[in-house]
């Protein structure tokens, strides 16, 4: 009898580590769990409110700093500056090895001009047509990849992508016809930025896939930014330093300005956090949501939005086209990375597809 008690306390001993050991493990998930619901909520209130905030910064009367071309060359020489802090003096990020100047001169500078072109642009654009049309007309980004793609041998043609790129180029139409206030001259500037991220993502997949270099957000900064401000800089000197320097009107709002820099740099940190606690497929999920919040609450905060029926069912069709080209797009990496480990997975997918963010 005492045996057999004693049998009935050591397994009732064994068992309260076990619970406890659970509880533990359940509290490190769900902490876990909301971690990372905080890093994409901050991706999207940080990629969503970058955009607001450059339309803000070059248009309204009270920053009155109409200037894209200075404003992207702005933010990559913060960029620069900020990242060589973190990684050789701070040294709280690590820069990535394996660049070459043979890598460097071949895949960076390609596309860091490509990156200058996509920001110039995109952000150019923002003068002549609103926010949410800016954004619609981006959600043709897909189709100047696939054909980009096709032309560069990395993308086979298919019935299947041939039917989802239909599908995205019609909704974008029916969207831009539902246009009220549509300027010729800001599609022209919104598509050149999209042909110019359509380049720098091929030679992203060219630097990942044919030479094998894998760069997290932070380092693929590094390197882009010093060589996309140089890149900035020469059609500033001759387009835009004359209108500055001719316009007494306009001010330097150091502070806004400074923020405006810090917010885009916070932006591309937003998404290495969550790439590093997620998957590329949620920050893909992620990028649609944040598409919708734009177009959405652009409508409440500046005049010129003004949404319709039309426009919204058009957004809705290239929006399923996206996310079918995204769930394409996912299978064929996932069968083509078999053997790397899920940490270079998600990063080295999620560096060569995200669209840029910045804009």
């Amino acid at each position: 009898m005492k045996e057999r008690r004693r049998k009935k306390a050591v397994i009732r001993d064994h068992h309260i580590p076990s619970d406890s050991m659970a509880a533990d493990r359940s509290k490190s998930l769900v902490r876990d769990e909301f971690v990372t619901y905080a890093y994409i909520l901050l991706y999207i209130a940080l990629s969503s409110g970058q955009i607001f905030f450059n339309k803000w910064v070059l248009s309204s009367k009270e920053i009155n700093f109409p200037y894209p071309l200075g404003l992207t060359l702005l933010h990559m020489i913060f960029s620069s500056i900020l990242c060589f802090l973190l990684t050789k003096v701070l040294k709280i990020f690590k820069v990535e090895e394996g660049m070459t100047l043979e890598i460097y001169v071949t895949s960076v500078i390609p596309i860091g001009a490509m990156f200058a072109m996509t920001l110039w642009l995109g952000n150019t654009a923002y003068l002549y047509i609103s926010v949410s049309f800016a954004q619609m007309l981006k959600a043709i980004m897909p189709v100047a990849v696939f054909i980009l793609g096709v032309a560069a041998g990395l993308e086979m043609m298919s019935c299947r992508m041939l039917l989802i790129m239909s599908i995205i180029s019609f909704g974008v139409l029916v969207a831009s016809y539902g246009e009220l206030n549509i300027n010729w001259i800001g599609v022209v500037y919104q598509m050149g930025g999209v042909v110019g991220e359509a380049l720098r993502l091929i030679f992203m997949e060219i630097l990942v896939k044919r030479k094998g270099i894998k760069l997290n957000p932070i380092s693929l900064m590094y390197y882009v930014s010093p060589c996309s401000a140089l890149c900035l800089f020469l059609p500033w000197i001759f387009l835009e330093k004359s209108k500055m320097e001719g316009n007494d009107t306009w001010d330097f709002h150091f502070v806004v300005l400074t923020l405006n820099s810090l917010c885009t740099f916070a932006l591309n940190l937003s998404v290495f956090l969550v790439i590093s606690h997620t998957s590329a497929l949620t920050i893909r999920v992620a990028g649609v949501v944040k598409d919708w919040v734009v177009v959405l609450v652009s409508a409440l905060l500046f005049a010129d939005t003004k949404l319709t029926v039309i426009n919204l069912f058009g957004y809705a069709i290239a929006i399923a086209g996206v996310a079918a080209y995204n769930n394409h797009k996912l299978k064929k990496e996932a069968i083509g990375v078999t053997t790397e480990t899920p940490e270079d997975d998600g990063e080295s997918i999620a560096l060569v597809s995200q669209a840029n963010t910045e804009r």
